[in-house]
């Protein structure tokens, strides 16, 4: 019951952090000139790649604390924070030019990035001590000030700089909210992984309760993978399909998007467990998806017609019996996100290999197999998702012995 109840307020945050980050571009199109629009579109598009290692962080922490209990984090967090926005701020000069931006918006990418990096470590402990109803309060907290920020200034007509700085200012402000809700409860019992009264720690138990680099470092490629691997068809639709043929797989991406972030509650809630080795919580959870996942499939072979209506209007129906396709592709991308999250969480090695093979096999099938239909990269995704799956189902199998 209370678990239910975590998993719908984190879903609830989620769902409000999605809807202010769609309500941007929306207020941006009645408030902005197509040039300006495009500028802040590409910069927030970037700046969701440089909070890459924030998610990575969240992840490292909350295994790891799941795992071996409390443990200082805050200088690991501050200095990958300050790295990301250190590496923004020596690429601003060649994304200005690059991408013909306006030199203050590139600027200010490296305080947003830090902000919503250094962000990923109080979440990391809320998600890793299971106070799912506290990370449900930061998440809304941080989308509020991501999100709140640009929105406020683009109403008031601040235009893409004014309303990024705004926004960037909310993001700090935000961020000692974050930490008082992360703050320790009042001790019940020995946390897990942590010696009980009367036993002294070793030095290996002192090795181990402490997060390290490295691990963060690996959490970061493993979120890294599963960005660019559930983005790559898209982008390979882009530079291999004719326009009208980008522009339907777009439209049919979104549902490879629905069906792949709609169970993902599912795997923030039981990372905890994982990083614990609790293998009937993997099954439960790899239940639950794989049920969500049909569920959407389902629907998607219905109101296939009505999902392309509403997403990209009547000039995309031709595509509708493809919409099952697009929501398998998902669904079982969400499987493998879990079965990754999995690895990190357990201190595999080399966690998102599976992903980057996976990705390299997609891009060459798709360049020199598949037909330059959307059909063709539609097969290629499909069949990368289904076997990246069944790989990971493999590798998470117990060992026997």
């Amino acid at each position: 019951m209370r678990l239910g109840v975590a998993g719908a307020a984190v879903t609830a945050a989620t769902m409000l952090t999605n809807g202010l980050a769609y309500l941007v571009p929306m207020l941006g199109a009645r408030q902005l000139t197509a040039s300006d629009l495009g500028a802040l579109a590409t910069v927030l598009a970037l700046g969701a790649i440089a909070a890459v290692p924030g998610f990575g962080l969240q992840i490292a922490v909350a295994a790891h604390r799941a795992r071996s209990g409390p443990s200082g984090t805050t200088r690991l967090a501050l200095r990958t924070a300050a790295f990301t926005a250190g590496m923004t701020l020596v690429a601003a000069p060649v994304l200005t030019v690059a991408l013909r931006l306006p030199v203050a918006l590139t600027l200010l990418l490296a305080p947003t990035t830090f902000a919503t990096v250094l962000a990923g470590r109080w979440l990391g402990e809320l998600q890793g001590d299971q106070r799912f109803l506290r990370l449900s309060g930061a998440m809304t907290g941080l989308a509020a000030g991501r999100y709140g920020g640009l929105i406020v200034g683009l109403a008031l007509g601040w235009g893409p700089v004014g309303s990024l700085l705004l926004g960037t200012l909310a993001g700090f402000v935000v961020l000692p909210l974050l930490a008082r809700l992360a703050a320790p409860a009042a001790p019940s019992g020995p946390a897990l992984g942590v010696p009980g009264p009367g036993v002294a720690p070793t030095l290996a138990d002192d090795r181990d309760r402490t997060l390290s680099g490295r691990q963060v470092l690996t959490a970061c490629g493993a979120t890294l993978a599963m960005l660019v691997i559930s983005y790559a068809d898209l982008l390979l639709a882009r530079q291999l399909l004719p326009a009208s043929g980008s522009g339907g797989y777009a439209v049919g991406a979104v549902l490879t998007k629905g069906a792949l972030w709609a169970p993902q509650v599912v795997t923030l809630l039981v990372l905890p467990r994982l990083a614990s080795g609790d293998r009937r919580a993997r099954a439960l959870a790899l239940g639950l998806i794989v049920a969500c996942g049909a569920v959407l499939v389902a629907a998607a072979a219905v109101a296939g017609e009505l999902a392309f209506r509403l997403v990209g209007g009547a000039d995309y129906l031709h595509l509708a019996g493809e919409a099952p396709l697009f929501a398998a592709t998902g669904a079982l991308y969400a499987v493998v996100f879990m079965l990754v999250n999995e690895r990190v969480a357990t201190g595999a090695r080399w966690p998102a290999a599976p992903l980057w093979v996976a990705t390299a096999g997609l891009v060459g099938a798709a360049l020199l197999v598949a037909p330059r239909t959307v059909e063709g990269v539609l097969s290629c995704a499909l069949v990368t998702a289904a076997l990246t799956a069944a790989v990971l189902v493999w590798l998470a199998r117990p060992a026997r012995g």
